[in-house]
């Protein structure tokens, strides 16, 4: 059977019932099938617009997660197909096209004509490489978000059990801290290493002091001098595991009165990041900002 223009409107405009019939009726010399192959074909065009327009503005705001994205991509493919039934002009112009001009020319040219399904197929066929071109970047992404979230679940399975403990001591949420070891380490991957190549566990970035009695090492830093980056080589604590890292880091937290705001005024990723800021944790001027996205969008659920 046929699909009419109004079973047509009335499904989504990639949805793969609709797209099938859209196929089958190529078969039939129809000049409706040609309106409604056109219509979906403008359907689909201004869905990838609309992709395109969200990844440029950005979805990585404080409520974006995976979720979120799968069901504004759905909402998006219904708000094109509503807005498709009103047309922008693409699909009359395709219709026309591949009618009145493509049979003038072949007349002008003393051709065969082609026939409405020959059209039809044309049309069937360009509009499924933009689907199948569609699909191949939602795949892409999806396996860019599953690559992220693997890492991030690898690097709270290795330290969440720390991070725990550290938050019965100072009470703040053991994603605040973890947030900032993956910020500190780029989620674990430079991590600070002694002479001999082996782990120095500080995942904090904590600097040896003078009072310091364990282990140290030595590596190359970035610091901020009124606002300039400037490299640098300081002495870091060296600990034997990570267990002590957090530890010896839930100690200077709460035995340190510069955190005591900190430790008083964590109530959300945001006043933890620019509370450590602000007690001169990091002379990074964008340090606050960069802890508090990773917090947000990594270690929100």
């Amino acid at each position: 059977m046929i699909p009419t223009t109004d079973t047509t409107d009335k499904g989504l405009a990639i949805d793969a019932r609709t797209l099938g019939n859209l196929k089958m009726s190529a078969k039939d010399n129809s000049q409706e099938s040609i309106k409604a192959a056109a219509k979906q074909f403008e359907a689909l065009f201004m869905n990838m617009m609309l992709k395109s327009m969200r990844q440029a503005g950005g979805q990585n705001g404080v409520f974006d997660n995976e979720q979120t994205r799968t069901f504004t991509s759905m909402l998006d493919q219904q708000l094109t197909q509503n807005m498709s039934n009103r047309g922008i002009g693409l699909a009359d112009v395709l219709v026309k096209q591949l009618t009145n001009n493509a049979m003038t020319q072949a007349l002008g040219n003393g051709d065969e004509v082609q026939s409405p399904a020959a059209n039809l197929r044309g049309i069937n066929a360009y509009r499924d490489n933009l689907k199948l071109e569609s699909t191949s970047t939602s795949t892409s992404a999806a396996k860019s978000d599953a690559t992220t979230s693997n890492h991030v679940r690898e690097f709270q399975e290795k330290l969440g059990a720390h991070a725990e403990e550290a938050s019965k001591v100072t009470g703040i949420p053991a994603k605040f801290m973890l947030g900032q070891a993956a910020l500190e380490t780029g989620w674990g991957k430079k991590q600070i290493k002694t002479v001999d190549g082996s782990e120095s566990h500080n995942v904090f970035g904590v600097k040896a002091n003078s009072s310091w009695k364990g282990k140290t090492v030595n590596a190359v830093t970035t610091e901020y001098v009124n606002g300039v980056a400037q490299r640098k080589v300081e002495t870091f604590k060296a600990y034997d595991s990570y267990s002590d890292a957090f530890k010896d880091y839930a100690n200077m937290l709460t035995k340190n009165p510069r955190y005591e705001n900190v430790i008083a005024n964590s109530k959300d990723a945001a006043s933890f990041a620019y509370g450590m800021q602000k007690a001169g944790y990091a002379t990074d001027p964008q340090y606050a900002n960069k802890l508090s996205k990773i917090i947000k969008q990594n270690l929100s659920a």
